[in-house]
């Protein structure tokens, strides 16, 4: 789940945003005192991802709206089927349905392509499906929560969370080696170190340095094969660098031990969402 402080704040944010000028057509068309029922809708096969934000949405705009749940986070929606309901004041339940509607489609996106590149892996293997820092700005702990409602993993949160070695760290610190050694002399106990290589050479390097996982980047099916033999019962191996859904059967079955794919929150497309409004009175 999802703290309710960051709920809160990235809903108020988003909110500031569209009624910073308040609704001037719903104050224009819509009684004050008029009723209605809304009903967000799947206009295409999804995963539901986004529930408690979309709710949210509403709550903080009018709390005495009613939100009802229909399917939870992480179900299969066919076309048609009703996600969530929310009733109470027209002019409330318009002020904040785009808002809530964003959420949930952006979600909802991410944990649908996170679910096929999970159902892609053949059954028995044991390929975990991660995400990457490459987040919406601010969203992060909605596309992360969003990741594992669809089946998927995730990676270091923040800088502070893990040690990654990348490519640029190994030049600003003088190579591969002297990257690692620096990273195990100094990072807290608790911390794996991992390390970006480019090459079957700097592989070895890294192997030799003492590196606990070591991530694959843009290797091709027949240096990955190889990489993969290297590092067998060495180091945990990662791959990364465009992954599609295409590769992820061959990654599984070399025996790759994590694909962590930048794709996931970068390029989710939004889910088809809709929101139908009743009139009630």
């Amino acid at each position: 789940m999802i703290a309710d402080f960051l709920l809160n704040d990235v809903v108020d944010r988003a909110l500031a945003e569209d009624l910073s000028g308040g609704d001037v057509t719903s104050a224009a068309c819509v009684a004050e005192d008029e009723r209605a029922v809304a009903r967000a809708v799947a206009h295409s096969p999804l995963v539901v991802c986004g529930g408690a934000v979309f709710a949210r949405a509403f709550y903080r705009v009018d709390p005495g709206l009613r939100v009802e749940e229909k399917l939870a986070d992480g179900s299969r929606a066919q076309p048609g089927e009703v996600l969530w309901l929310v009733e109470g004041s027209a002019r409330s339940i318009l002020m904040a349905e785009r808002t809530g509607l964003n959420f949930a489609q952006r979600m909802a996106g991410v944990a649908t392509l996170t679910r096929a590149f999970v159902d892609a892996v053949p059954q028995g293997r044991g390929l975990r499906i991660a995400d990457t820092r490459k987040t919406t700005p601010g969203l992060r702990a909605l596309e992360r929560y969003a990741v594992r409602v669809g089946g998927g993993h995730n990676h270091r949160d923040c800088l502070g969370s893990a040690v990654l070695i990348k490519d640029n760290h190994i030049v600003a610190a003088g190579g591969v080696r002297a990257a690692v050694e620096r990273a195990r002399a100094h990072a807290p106990h608790t911390s794996r170190i991992e390390i970006e290589v480019e090459s079957l050479a700097q592989l070895d390097e890294a192997l030799l340095a003492g590196a606990e996982i070591v991530m694959l980047d843009n290797f091709d099916s027949t240096a990955l094969r190889a990489a993969v033999e290297k590092a067998h019962g060495r180091a945990i191996v990662e791959v990364s660098g465009g992954l599609t859904l295409s590769r992820v059967k061959e990654l599984a079955e070399l025996g790759v031990d994590v694909a962590s794919v930048g794709a996931l929150t970068h390029s989710a497309p939004a889910a088809d969402i809709g929101l139908d409004i009743e009139r009630i009175g």
